[in-house]
């Protein structure tokens, strides 16, 4: 109990509550990091919202993420190209995926 309150009186006396109240932080997904580290600089929001998408599925949204990441030379495995497409489904598309 005394421990307790001994950093409950430290906590107050640097100000740390504002921080503890603070909402916690989502972790970025692997898809998230790898879209916003080589995608995001020529894709937008707007890019996945226009009239001639080239995805429609989710099949095609795959597709889409292996052609743009070949024209890259990003090297994706399956698995980074599906991380991607995963995350870009979730943000974006909201198409039905297979289990």
């Amino acid at each position: 109990m005394l421990k307790k309150s001994l950093v409950a009186i430290l906590c107050a006396i640097s100000g740390s509550f504002a921080v503890a109240d603070a909402p916690p932080q989502r972790a970025a997904s692997r898809g998230e990091l790898l879209y916003q580290t080589h995608c995001i600089a020529c894709h937008d929001a707007n890019i996945h919202w226009r009239d001639k998408a080239q995805a429609g599925d989710w099949d095609s949204l795959r597709a889409q993420v292996r052609r743009w990441q070949e024209v890259g030379g990003l090297r994706w495995n399956d698995e980074d190209i599906a991380e991607v497409a995963r995350y870009l489904n979730a943000q974006h598309y909201r198409y039905p995926t297979p289990d």
